[in-house]
């Protein structure tokens, strides 16, 4: 099992609300570790560095190699809370990742192609519905993310959940209606529909001399 990310944390012996807001106050971010057959474990993580790991996409639907002391396993981030005004991780909660254990986690989906979507060029709007979806899978199996290719739709067209082909191993964790637009594409004034293109008209007959 390969991990795209490392964290490096520490283990703590003190809990509740005063300790945490004392790792706060040193650079630190109270964090809980659980899953598996193994007891939930406190540790703390470097604030500065998790802020920075959390800046790319990634980090939120991969799998993360954590170090607590001298030993290592296999992570997935499972819930974040932040500040509501300030740039400041509260707490963390990581979930212990196993070979042959499923996983049941978000990963974002995206959009290809959306500067040459037809649709668009006719002067449609696109309309996101859904930006990331819930899915199960082994970890060997995890995609980073979905990607819908969107080049081909047209104004008043769009992709929804049936039409999506799932990598390998991988399943909805949530059923879905079937036909709910993931993205469609909206006419604005003036756009014009396929069913609205003028017609090609032949050519006049040349005039006899």
């Amino acid at each position: 099992m390969n991990a795209a990310f490392e964290i490096n944390a520490q283990n703590r012996n003190t809990n509740g609300k005063g300790a945490s807001r004392r790792l706060r106050r040193n650079g630190q971010v109270p964090a809980l570790v659980y899953g598996g057959q193994r007891p939930p474990t406190t540790i703390s993580l470097n604030h500065n560095t998790l802020l920075k790991q959390l800046e790319q996409e990634a980090f939120y639907s991969r799998i993360l190699q954590l170090n607590i002391d001298d030993k290592s396993e296999h992570v997935i981030l499972k819930d974040l809370q932040r500040h509501p005004a300030k740039p400041i991780i509260l707490h963390v909660d990581l979930m212990r990742v196993y070979t042959d254990k499923k996983l049941r986690i978000l990963v974002p989906i995206h959009f290809l192609n959306e500067d040459k979507c037809v649709g668009v060029k006719k002067g449609g709007a696109i309309t996101h519905n859904v930006t990331e979806v819930e899915i199960i899978c082994l970890p060997e199996e995890l995609p980073e993310f979905i990607n819908l290719d969107i080049s081909a739709l047209e104004i008043n067209q769009a992709i929804h959940i049936k039409d999506i082909v799932w990598p390998q191993g991988v399943e909805l964790a949530r059923k879905m209606d079937p036909k709910f637009p993931v993205v469609s594409i909206h006419g604005s004034r003036g756009a014009k529909t396929a069913s609205e293109e003028p017609a090609a008209t032949a050519a006049a007959p040349a005039k006899k001399k």
